[in-house]
């Protein structure tokens, strides 16, 4: 009976393992860690289009796991995952932890909630 409810605890904690951040304390640890790498998982056209938090990087959710070998040499940083509405990111940080990745917090309701609350945005596509 101890096995099982261990084995029930233990999935349980690797299941909720990345933590949700509302966007002003995502905004805080951009401004606090000098050392994080923001990831953006919407589209292309969402990026350009609707916008992006300055200093992120896009890869689309549907294709983050073709660059898992190239994070990889992130593993050690904090990685803040967002998307439009938190969906999305979720997921991706999910994907981030079955990984390997320790460090990675997810956007609670995405780039809306960060807007709707006046946080710094970019539009277009870096050069």
């Amino acid at each position: 009976m101890r096995k099982i409810l261990f084995t029930i605890l233990l999935s349980f904690a690797f299941a909720f393992a990345y933590q949700d951040l509302n966007s002003k304390a995502f905004y805080e640890m951009i401004q606090k860690e000098k050392n994080v790498i923001i990831l953006d998982v919407r589209t292309p056209q969402e990026y350009e289009k609707d916008g992006h938090i300055p200093g992120s990087i896009l890869i689309p959710v549907q294709v983050l796991p073709q660059y898992i070998r190239e994070l990889e040499k992130f593993k050690d940083k904090k990685i803040l995952v967002y998307c439009r509405s938190g969906n999305r990111s979720a997921a991706a940080s999910r994907f981030l932890e079955q990984n390997g990745f320790k460090n990675v917090y997810n956007l609670k309701y995405g780039i809306i909630d960060w807007k709707r609350n006046n946080l710094p945005v970019e539009y277009g596509m870096k050069k």
